[in-house]
C-alpha cells in the first residue's frame, strides 16, 4: 500500500513538473524517466537482479505516445519532489515594484509645463530684442513731413492738421504719442474726430472726419458756420466751398457749448417740420434768418415776392404756422401797408406788426395781447376783420404805424 501510494506520488510529481516547467525541462525530464524505464525493464528480466531489491516495485503508466512508461521508486527523491511539488502548487507572491515619488500624471504634466515656460523664455527675450532694435534703428525715424499721409481734410485749415501731425519729425515712430495726437486734432473746430496710425517702417497716417454745417450763426460781428450740436466751426479753409443756410441769431459769444446745443436742437426741428434740402415744397429755402434768443417764440425771415416779413412761430406747430403764412400773406399785403411782422402764436387770430408794439415793453406774451385788443377796440380802424371781409374789398389804411389785429 505504502509502494502504490509512493508509486502514485511520483507520478503526480512528475505530472505536476511536466505541467509547470519549461518545455526544455520537460523534454529532460522525459528523457531521463525515459532511460529508468529501460534500466528497470532490464531488471524485470532477470530476476536475480530483482531479488536484490525487494522492496523495489514499479508501477506502469500510460505516456503521451499511449507507451507504458515504468517508473522506479528508488530512483526518485520522494523529498525533493514534495517540495517542487509545493513550490508549483504554491500561489506565486506579487513581486513589489518600486514606484517614483511623483505620480505619472504629475510627471507628463510637469513635463508640458517646462516645456511652455521655456518657450516663453524664448519668446520674451525674442520680443526684447526686437523691441531695442525698433526702437533704436534709424530705419523708424521719421524724417520728413514726406512720411505724413493726410487724408479727408476739406475743409478744415491743412496747415493745423499738419502742424499737430508733423510734431513728431525727426524722431522714432514708436516713441509717437498717437492717442494726444488725437485728442489735439479733435480740438481743431473743423475736425469731428480724427485717427493716426502708425505704418512701419517711418509713416504716419492721419484720417480727418470733418463736422457737417447745417447753418451760419451771427456771434458777435462774425458770420460763422455751426454745426447741429452747435459746435461753432468759422468759415471754410477752402473759400470755393459755398454753402445756402440761413443765419441763425440769438447766440452768445460766451455761451456754453450746451446753451448753444441746446439752441440748435429747436433749429434742427424746425428745418424737420419745413422741410430739408430737396423736399416739395422746401420752406427752409425761403427762410433768411431764424432768431433763437427766445425759446418760447421762433421767429423766421422769410422772403417772398411781396419782400421779407418777420414770422413768430411760436415753440411748436412750426409747419402749421407757416402754411397759415403762406396762404394768407398776400390779403395781409393788400389790407395793411407796411407790413413788417406776424404774430401766428395765438389760436384763432393773427397779431399785424407785433415788434413794434413792444419796443421798449417788456416781452410778455399775455400782455401783448391784451394791449393789442384794448388799443383794437378803442380805434375803429384797427377792429378784427375776417378773412372773408379781407378777401371781398379793401380795407382803409389808417394809421399804418400803430399794430392791427386781423381774425383768422
Amino acid at each position: 500500500m505504502l509502494a502504490h501510494n509512493s508509486v502514485d506520488r511520483d507520478v503526480m510529481a512528475r505530472d505536476s513538473i511536466e505541467l509547470t516547467q519549461p518545455e526544455d525541462l520537460v523534454a529532460s525530464t522525459r528523457a531521463k524517466t525515459r532511460a529508468q524505464g529501460r534500466t528497470q525493464s532490464s531488471a524485470l528480466n532477470h530476476p536475480s537482479e530483482q531479488d536484490d531489491r525487494p522492496r523495489s516495485r514499479a508501477r506502469g503508466i500510460r505516456n503521451e505516445d499511449d507507451s507504458e512508461l515504468i517508473i522506479n521508486r528508488d530512483d526518485l527523491d520522494l523529498d525533493e519532489l514534495d517540495g517542487e511539488e509545493a513550490q508549483f502548487l504554491r500561489a506565486n507572491k506579487r513581486v513589489p515594484v518600486r514606484r517614483s515619488a511623483i505620480p505619472k500624471k504629475t510627471a507628463s504634466q510637469l513635463k508640458i509645463a517646462g516645456i511652455v515656460a521655456g518657450a516663453l523664455i524664448v519668446t520674451a527675450i525674442a520680443w526684447q530684442g526686437a523691441q531695442a532694435y525698433g526702437m533704436h534703428s534709424w530705419r523708424f525715424r521719421i524724417n520728413s513731413s514726406d512720411a505724413l499721409e493726410i487724408t479727408g481734410v476739406r475743409n478744415a485749415s491743412l496747415k493745423q492738421v499738419t502742424e499737430v501731425a508733423g510734431a513728431d519729425i525727426g524722431k522714432n515712430i514708436f516713441y509717437i504719442p498717437l492717442e494726444e495726437r488725437q485728442r489735439q486734432l479733435e480740438q481743431i473746430p473743423w475736425v469731428e474726430s480724427a485717427s493716426v496710425m502708425r505704418l512701419l517702417p517711418n509713416r504716419i497716417s492721419v484720417t480727418i472726419h470733418e463736422r457737417t454745417p447745417v447753418a451760419f450763426a451771427q456771434i458777435g460781428s462774425r458770420i460763422n458756420l455751426i454745426d447741429a450740436n452747435g459746435v461753432v466751426m468759422g468759415m471754410p479753409a477752402d473759400r470755393k466751398t459755398r454753402y445756402s443756410f440761413p443765419v441763425i441769431r440769438g447766440i452768445n459769444e460766451t455761451e456754453p457749448l450746451s446753451s448753444r446745443a441746446a439752441a440748435m436742437k429747436i433749429y434742427n426741428r424746425l428745418v424737420r417740420d419745413l422741410g430739408a434740402e430737396g423736399a416739395t415744397p422746401n420752406y427752409i429755402a425761403q427762410l433768411s434768418e431764424v432768431d433763437l434768443s427766445d425759446p418760447e417764440d421762433v421767429k423766421v425771415t422769410a422772403n417772398d415776392a411781396g419782400g421779407t416779413l418777420v414770422v413768430h412761430l411760436g415753440a411748436t406747430d412750426f409747419l402749421a404756422h407757416y402754411k397759415l403764412y403762406q396762404a394768407h400773406i398776400a390779403e395781409w399785403r393788400q389790407q395793411f401797408q407796411n407790413l413788417q411782422s406776424v404774430d401766428l402764436r395765438y389760436e384763432g387770430q393773427v397779431v399785424v406788426n407785433p415788434d413794434k408794439a413792444q419796443e421798449g415793453a417788456p416781452r410778455k406774451h399775455a400782455d401783448t395781447v391784451k394791449n393789442l385788443v384794448a388799443s383794437a377796440s378803442a380805434k375803429p380802424a384797427a377792429k378784427p376783420v375776417s378773412h372773408k371781409t379781407v378777401a371781398k374789398k379793401k380795407v382803409p389804411q389808417k394809421t399804418p404805424q400803430k399794430t392791427q389785429r386781423a381774425q383768422r
